[in-house]
């Protein structure tokens, strides 16, 4: 669950800097939610999980 609230703020704080900086509109950010709204629901979530908790465990095995 830390995981998740980590990376749903990391990545709002993305699309934030995004739209300001960048030149991302407004409508093409929204595309982007409903993309990740759709894919949540489909199939390919637990795959897409598995990844992300892939990935952040590879990342906090890193020592620096």
């Amino acid at each position: 669950m830390l995981v998740t609230v980590s990376a749903v703020l990391l990545l709002a704080v993305i699309v934030v800097l995004l739209v300001r900086k960048n030149g991302l509109k407004i409508v093409h950010a929204a595309v982007c939610v409903l993309l990740g709204f759709y894919l949540a629901g489909s199939n390919m979530a637990p795959t897409i999980d598995d990844f992300s908790t892939s990935l952040s465990d590879m990342i906090s095995e890193l020592s620096f």
